[in-house]
């Protein structure tokens, strides 16, 4: 009796244990290869339970997921003989399970191989260019090259490069402080033509300013004098109307205008004789 027992223990045990590794649970983040003996048969790319042949295979999974890998510091030669020390990293991810077991076996593989891809395409592609082109919006194009190119040697990895961008590109301690100084130097002939450039403006500005301030102040004199002499004018016209009418009292009224002129200083001193002309109305009483 207790032998049974023994044995139906046993058997049930095996039973669960062979229960438990005939099924599997694959998480939507993961991808599965099933292997047998070894042997890729096949792949899993949907979530939910699965089945596979207790003992004989086992489940290896893959992330589904971009996964990053960063690229240790390297010196980078630009076309123009810039040397930079470049910071960069790249976002894959694995789209053929199979493919990336039989090529790499996994992601520390990977890491060596795509580092080396990554590292020399950024040797080949920064090659060509020059330190200014990389810092400026030429970048964007500059990345993009480097992205195709990494792609197009990862292909046989079984993964899909999703980006490549440089996160610092420095120029080495040693050689910063000299081309800081020659930026600076070009940076201040470069202000200095700018000034320059603007002071010749200025001049320009002012002097058809000053142009126009001449014409117009002419052209108001020019108007003004035409309009006082057609007042004086009109005025003349008026006044002889007006004293052709009595040229006696004319007479008079411009003779008193002329006195009040002439003696309207306490201090003038006039030596004239008596019978002068100028001082008819005094001596002519009926006038």
């Amino acid at each position: 009796m207790k032998k049974s027992i023994k044995k139906l223990l046993i058997v049930s045990t095996l039973a669960i244990i062979t229960f438990q590794s005939s099924f599997f649970t694959v998480d939507q983040r993961q991808q599965v290869l099933i292997l047998q003996f070894g042997e890729p048969i096949r792949v899993i790319n949907t979530p939910g339970i699965k089945f596979k042949m207790p003992f004989i295979q086992n489940a290896i999974y893959f992330e589904k997921r971009i996964i990053d890998l960063s690229l240790p510091e390297q010196e980078v030669i630009a076309s123009d003989q810039k040397r930079l020390i470049i910071n960069a990293f790249t976002k894959f991810q694995i789209v053929d399970p199979l493919k990336f077991y039989t090529t790499v076996g996994g992601s520390n593989g990977l890491s060596n191989k795509l580092s080396g891809i990554l590292d020399s395409s950024l040797r080949q592609v920064i090659g060509e260019v020059t330190l200014n082109e990389l810092l400026t919006e030429n970048r964007g194009t500059i990345m993009r090259k480097i992205k195709d190119a990494v792609g197009l040697s990862s292909e046989i990895f079984g993964i899909k490069i999703i980006d490549v961008r440089i996160m610092r590109a420095d120029l080495p301690k040693e050689n910063s402080d000299a081309i800081y100084a020659r930026m600076q130097t070009e940076r201040e002939k470069e202000a200095r033509e700018i000034r320059a450039k603007g002071a010749e403006e200025a001049d320009k500005i002012r002097a058809e300013a000053n142009k126009q301030k001449t014409i117009i102040l002419a052209e108001a004199k020019k108007t003004s004098d035409i309009t006082r002499g057609n007042g004086e004018k009109e005025a003349n016209k008026i006044y002889a109307s007006s004293f052709g009418k009595d040229p006696d009292f004319a007479d008079f009224y411009r003779s008193m205008i002329a006195y009040k002129i002439a003696l309207s200083n306490d201090k003038t001193k006039m030596i004239i004789s008596p019978d002068s002309n100028f001082f008819k109305y005094f001596s002519n009483s009926k006038k």
